[in-house]
């Protein structure tokens, strides 16, 4: 083979793979061949059942909404969960089932979950709140309006962390406080 051939050659061989780094979602050759699959969210593994919803007065103009719950850890592995930019709580709505960041939520504290125990995570949701006095008519009236204004649409929440890849989904159980408070009337 002469030097001219090998030359066309080598040529030819760069100008393709100039080519298909240029071409719309090409990328560069190095990422085509070593195109990394993006984790899965791993799911199902622990779960997570309704306890209780509570409201708290942080002062006379904001709540705090405190929704517990209890978790199973049907796993061989120790779990952790500290609040921080690792961890994203998000409602999922009742009305279409898309994801809500409309609220703020965080955990109310850090949890370890043991491998194959069960243990209590609590989710907190912060708002402004005008406090009625303790001996206003409609006090729980008031009370459970903002309650029902801040989950009526949410059909649950889902955890997701981002460190180890996990989605855990909290499933609601405030319909009964709705239930409850309607029967009450």
């Amino acid at each position: 083979m002469s030097r001219k051939d090998v030359l066309w050659i080598v040529g030819s061989a760069g100008a393709a793979l100039l080519v298909l780094s240029l071409l719309p979602g090409g990328g560069s050759l190095f990422k085509l061949l070593h195109r990394e699959e993006s984790p899965t969210w791993n799911q199902g593994t622990i779960s997570a059942g309704y306890i209780a919803s509570q409201l708290k007065e942080m002062d006379k103009t904001h709540s705090s909404l405190i929704i517990s719950y209890d978790l199973d850890n049907n796993t061989d592995s120790d779990y952790r969960l500290v609040d921080g930019p690792g961890v994203v709580i998000l409602s999922r709505l009742k009305s279409d089932g898309s994801y809500s960041q409309e609220e703020p939520i965080r955990l109310a504290y850090p949890v370890f979950l043991p491998a194959r125990q069960h243990a209590r995570l609590a989710i907190e949701i912060t708002q402004p709140f005008a406090w009625p006095a303790e001996g206003d008519s409609g006090y729980l009236d008031k009370i459970r309006n903002f309650v029902k204004q801040r989950l009526e649409n949410v059909g649950e929440f889902v955890l997701f962390d981002e460190t180890n890849h996990w989605q855990l989904e909290l499933p609601s159980g405030w319909e009964q406080l709705q239930d409850t408070s309607q029967a009450s009337d």
